[in-house]
């Protein structure tokens, strides 16, 4: 036995060559569609195991799990889910220009609702695809290649004469690219192709006089129609889709908003979030024309109705629906496909001459074979009548012969040694006769009853048939016209019976434009609670009623309706949130938690101070944690657009116990849990920046930690109480940063 061999390699160059195989591997065995059937292999495979299933468009439904478990043992071997996905895809209305499978039971909705497990649901294939992707498969017309295990034979295309690129689209993200195709009317298409047939020279411009733009299954109206003919050169760029909005009188002067079609992004979630989006415009009063929302669609279509008042701006309404939501998006066209082996982007125009090149190719296998067929036939139909011209002669053969093999050598070459002849005049013609192999076989195998003479007169007739089907295609073969006259012929037919009205308007429409109102600045009082429920009130109502908001609130702060609230919390963060997303009005109100206008979470942070923004702008903060840490922060340091920063940078295990404004008039003082206070000036706390830690502000006993910092001016009287015993600030010794401090026992 040989030795193995070691090749030693630059790592380097396996794994390149490695991910290269795979890149390749994706982008054509996985990714991207055919240019030819438009189809990728999970699509082709699945579609060619239930024709072999037998699970046509006139024969009963099949449990899905069959098909994908058939397909997955023969041809697709990478997972149950991808086929079941693909072939759900194929059946949903909503998502492909035209089905390809003909499912029963629940296949998903429009809304995003997931299909049925594949156990329950059933399919079988639309007519259309029985008619126009998979006919003449047994005419030899596509190569056939082995499958994964080399058990089986699949198809390495399809025979598609439709150009399912166009009506189909195609979405698919490969390795380092992707394809998005847009779906498209099949009357326009086959109008384009049959265009490009009579005229190769054909421009792109004079092709979208038949095939306007994208038809999408969900309707909607394509708002750039100048752009489109760039995109249809290039392969790609962005079109822009909206939704169709109606308007609908109501009883007593009211109106309604009805939005009857959708861009075709909006498809699955994007339902959901649109009306997440229109209640968000409600709930912060970016509006106050819409009254109510409600999804009333169904089966038969989209349906979403957005109640009004009476005097609202509809036209204003509709520019913001655009602006602020998904009812105007973009669809990003890149028509990546898989040419002649390797992935390419293509334009219009080299989409359909792929395709008519592939028309042509087909019907030249497929007519070639049809021909073969035809010439084997009239040979033996020549055989046969020029047989039954010299039956006699032939039977007398056959009695005189010993064996099959000597009357066949005599009706092939005239051979007569070993034959019994009644005459010699019998075995003179005999010795004439030159029939062929095969006219020698089919004249030997013929019955009797093909002697009478309604047969014979048959037989002449189907002669004549095959000499006209020959010539017939012979022309088809030789003419391009004729070809083409074919070709064309077909795509009319299917033209006739599959086509159906454009769906999707195409136009240019003028960009929405959307005057937001402008909010009249007025200050107010924000109030919060010790839950965390927050609410604004006018200054008068909280001057009416300051002592019971003093008594039920924790925080309260004079500040803009326009402005922002910044909460800073033991962990380390500052979080801002809109004044604007506070309930406004009533005092007895109860509020929102500010869990929900911010990004705080009360179940896992707890607030140490609270302020205005623009208190940000003038004020210095001291920092002060329970380790004893502390710094003084510029209040512009938080100044920033998102909507959480981190406000200090903390030690591990350590916490902030305090965020205050702070002056240098101020003398600080510090007290522990174990009754240390040590007071010193605001001078001598150092100025830092956010991310710093600070300074040590007290040297703390074991097991001690810092519990509360108090600020005053000299010459007040400040006292708190520490244990149930009163503590006057003023009149604690004042001493230096970084000391003891003094024990008072409580």
């Amino acid at each position: 036995m040989q030795e193995p061999q070691i090749i030693r390699t630059e790592y380097s160059d396996v794994m390149k060559k490695s991910y290269i195989d795979y890149a390749m591997s994706v982008i054509i065995a996985r990714a991207l569609p055919d240019v030819r059937d438009g189809l990728k292999p999970v699509q082709r495979r699945t579609l060619y195991d239930m024709h072999q299933l037998g699970i046509r468009y006139d024969k009963p439904y099949r449990k899905c799990a069959r098909i994908v478990g058939d397909t997955m043992g023969k041809y697709h071997p990478h997972g149950d889910s991808s086929i079941y996905e693909a072939l759900v895809v194929m059946a949903q209305e909503f998502k492909k220009g035209m089905t390809l499978v003909d499912g029963h039971g629940n296949f998903g909705s429009i809304e995003g609702d997931g299909a049925a497990a594949m156990r329950y649901t059933e399919a079988r294939l639309a007519k259309v695809t029985q008619e126009a992707y998979l006919a003449d498969l047994d005419k030899d017309v596509i190569d056939f290649v082995p499958n994964f295990d080399e058990t089986e034979k699949e198809p390495a295309i399809l025979p598609v004469r439709i150009p399912n690129l166009l009506v189909n689209g195609a979405e698919g993200i490969a390795v380092g690219m992707a394809t998005s195709i847009p779906t498209h009317n099949l009357g326009e298409v086959i109008d384009a192709v049959k265009a490009y047939m009579k005229n190769s020279e054909i421009t792109t411009k004079q092709l979208m006089k038949y095939i306007k733009g994208p038809d999408f299954p969900t309707g909607g109206i394509v708002v750039n129609k100048d752009d489109l003919l760039a995109i249809y050169e290039s392969g790609s760029g962005k079109i822009k889709v909206r939704g169709k909005v109606d308007v609908e009188e109501v009883k007593g002067g009211k109106k309604r908003l009805v939005i009857s079609e959708i861009p075709y992004t909006m498809i699955g979630s994007g339902i959901g979030k649109f009306l997440n989006d229109v209640a968000n415009l409600i709930e912060t009063k970016k509006t106050n024309d819409i009254v109510d929302i409600s999804n009333q669609s169904s089966k038969e279509g989209i349906r979403i109705v957005l109640e009004l008042k009476k005097d609202a701006d509809i036209e204003n309404l509709k520019n913001m629906l655009y602006k602020k939501t998904k009812l105007e998006d973009t669809f990003g066209v890149n028509m990546l496909a898989v040419a002649k082996g390797r992935p390419e982007t293509l334009g219009l125009k080299k989409i359909i001459e792929h395709h008519v090149d592939f028309q042509f190719e087909l019907a030249t296998r497929k007519y070639k074979n049809l021909l073969a067929k035809e010439l084997d036939k009239k040979e033996i139909q020549e055989g046969l009548i020029k047989a039954c011209d010299v039956i006699d002669l032939i039977i007398e053969i056959l009695r005189g012969s010993k064996s099959i093999k000597e009357a066949k050598a005599c009706l092939t070459d005239g051979i007569t040694e070993g034959i019994k002849f009644k005459t010699k005049i019998s075995q003179k013609m005999a010795s004439m006769l030159r029939f062929t192999e095969r006219q020698a076989t089919a004249i030997l195998e013929m019955r009797l009853y093909k002697l009478i003479g309604l047969e014979i007169e048959a037989l002449q007739k189907e002669y004549e048939t095959t000499l006209s089907n020959i010539a017939k295609y012979e022309d088809i073969l030789n003419n391009y016209d004729s070809m083409a006259g074919v070709i064309i012929a077909e795509l009319d037919g299917y033209k006739k019976e599959y086509a159906r009205k454009r769906r999707t308007v195409i136009e240019n429409a003028e960009e929405a434009v959307y005057e937001e109102k402008k909010i009249e600045e007025q200050q107010v009082v924000f109030l919060m609670d010790r839950f965390g429920y927050a609410k604004t009130v006018d200054t008068v109502v909280y001057e009416r009623n300051k002592e019971a908001a003093d008594k039920e609130s924790k925080y309260i702060i004079s500040c803009l309706n326009t402005g922002k609230i910044c909460i800073f919390t033991k962990d380390g963060k500052m979080h801002r949130m809109k004044v604007l997303d506070l309930p406004y009005g009533k005092f007895r109100e109860k509020g929102q938690p500010i869990d929900n206008v911010s990004n705080y979470d009360s179940s896992t942070e707890e607030v140490v101070y609270m302020c205005d923004e623009e208190q940000l702008k003038v004020d210095k903060f001291i920092f002060a944690t329970k380790f004893g840490m502390i710094k003084k922060v510029d209040g512009s340091e938080f100044l920033a657009a998102k909507r959480t920063i981190v406000s200090t940078k903390l030690q591990e295990d350590d916490a902030i116990i305090s965020v205050l404004p702070i002056h240098e008039r101020h003398q600080v003082v510090l007290q522990t849990m174990g009754g240390y206070f040590l007071r010193f000036p605001a001078e001598e706390v150092p100025e830092k920046k956010k991310g710093a830690v600070g300074v040590r502000g007290m040297k703390l006993q074991k097991q001690d930690e810092l519990e509360h910092i108090y600020l005053f001016e000299e010459g007040t009287e400040t006292k708190v109480t520490y244990k149930e015993k009163e503590v006057s600030l003023n009149r604690l010794k004042q001493a230096r940063r970084d000391g003891t401090g003094t024990k008072t026992r409580g």
